[in-house]
């Protein structure tokens, strides 16, 4: 347990200091560490909450929020990651596409981040359709665990929906929301026994997100670049997504 204690806060520190909650990862470390595959949604998502709160409760004082079209994405989202958190996944789908997503993860993270010029009249023209993506991605959050913030955001950043900062804060509300929901989702489906059994192992791994998400937080304001947090944070990805498809 302590080794997987210091991975988790190692992961949180680094997606914390590029503002996402690292679901997708932690999922991924949980199923390499052997436990049961239907309980690694519930620690996951848990996991995200304690990580992206303070962030969300951050970007919302320092008013970088944009409220409406923000929450017009997560309200989409929400229902759909419940619904995600429902549907039963066989084992092997449920790593097939965990290691997939993860994949993808890390090619966004490496990716060189796009930013919108400044002024209203310069946002792309397709940034309207955003919200169309917001469905699907909730409810792949829901089903294997993550925010989907890690897929938001480069997509947003594509389309010029915002400035980096709003997409940032924008990508911390959706994932702490889908989290919250596709928690809910998860308990429902897996009843008392499973719920039972995350907590009996989480609590440790919680304690370790909420100090790593703390030191993250720290680092991205005050000392390292983002461009190499980003880089990092993507080697660490692919390394786990890989590892997760060979054992297939």
């Amino acid at each position: 347990m302590v080794p997987l204690a210091i991975t988790f806060l190692v992961t949180a520190l680094l997606y914390a200091s590029v503002g996402f909650g690292g679901g997708s990862t932690y999922t991924a470390l949980l199923a390499l560490a052997e436990v049961d595959y239907r309980v690694l949604p519930l620690l996951s998502l848990a996991c995200n909450l304690v990580v992206v709160a303070g962030s969300t409760v951050r970007f919302a004082r320092a008013r970088v929020t944009p409220w409406g079209r923000a929450l017009l994405l997560t309200a989409i989202a929400a229902p759909a990651a419940f619904l995600g958190g429902l549907t039963p996944i066989a084992k092997q789908g449920f790593l097939a596409l965990l290691g997939t997503s993860l994949l993808f993860t890390a090619l966004t993270m490496m990716l060189p981040v796009a930013k919108r010029p400044e002024g209203e009249g310069e946002r792309g023209r397709v940034a309207r359709y955003a919200p169309l993506a917001a469905l699907p991605l909730g409810y792949i959050s829901g089903l294997v665990g993550i925010g989907g913030g890690i897929f938001l955001a480069p997509l947003l950043h594509l389309v010029r929906w915002d400035s980096a900062r709003a997409i940032a804060a924008t990508a911390s509300l959706f994932i702490l929301v889908n989290s919250l929901f596709g928690l809910a989702g998860q308990v429902l489906k897996g009843g008392e026994g499973r719920f039972a059994a995350a907590v009996d192992l989480g609590l440790p791994l919680l304690i370790a997100v909420a100090i790593g998400g703390q030191i993250g937080s720290l680092l991205a304001l005050r000392y390292l670049p983002q461009r190499w947090i980003r880089w990092g944070t993507g080697v660490l990805t692919a390394f786990v997504g890989g590892r997760l498809l060979l054992n297939l």
